[in-house]
């Protein structure tokens, strides 16, 4: 990976744990099963990128461009995608751990987020418009002045949304889930 330019690549098995890559541009890549746990991926650019299965958990992301990037089955626990560039950010998660990620600021409308983790994840100010949360769990996610219009959020459990803070006009929530909708107020759904 010394190249500063990767184009119709797989990398497969890499371990390249706590160390840097950055500089790099990678365009219509795959990462298999890589481990780059606790590493540095900073001023990066990703366009067209699938990572697989891969450990990228605590990975610093800071100014890195993530074009159309999707996660499947990997561990990015503790990433701050607020850090990354915001021209061009477009990522999907796919039976993905995505806990103790944050997202803030981050404008990030019609994400899909599909049978993933997300606890303790923090949204603050994010903008998830018509975004997707299928069988996604969100206990302790954090969703402050966050816009979640025309969200989706029918099959995602264990949220806590307030109303009043954060817009959620035209979102979708399943009767079960109103209790994440009212549970400042310390009333009982039966």
């Amino acid at each position: 990976m010394n190249e500063l330019l990767h184009q119709n690549k797989t990398f497969e098995k890499v371990l390249y744990p706590g160390k840097p890559i950055k500089g790099r541009e990678f365009e219509d890549c795959v990462f298999k099963n890589c481990d780059f746990s606790n590493g540095d991926f900073s001023q990066n650019r990703f366009t067209d990128c699938q990572f697989v299965g891969c450990n990228l958990a605590m990975l610093k992301l800071n100014r890195s461009t993530l074009n159309n990037v999707t996660f499947k089955e990997c561990k990015l626990t503790g990433i701050s995608f607020g850090e990354t560039e915001e021209f061009l950010f477009t990522v999907r998660f796919e039976g993905c751990l995505l806990d103790y990620a944050s997202f803030l600021k981050r404008k990030m409308p019609k994400t899909q987020f599909l049978n993933t983790s997300l606890k303790n994840a923090v949204f603050e100010q994010a903008t998830l418009t018509k975004a997707v949360f299928d069988n996604t769990d969100l206990a302790g996610a954090v969703f402050e002045r966050t816009q979640l219009n025309e969200a989706d959020l029918v099959t995602a459990y264990n949220y806590t949304i307030d109303p009043e803070v954060n817009s959620i006009r035209k979102a979708r929530f399943s009767q079960s889930g109103l209790s994440g909708l009212l549970s400042k107020y310390d009333i009982r759904i039966e």
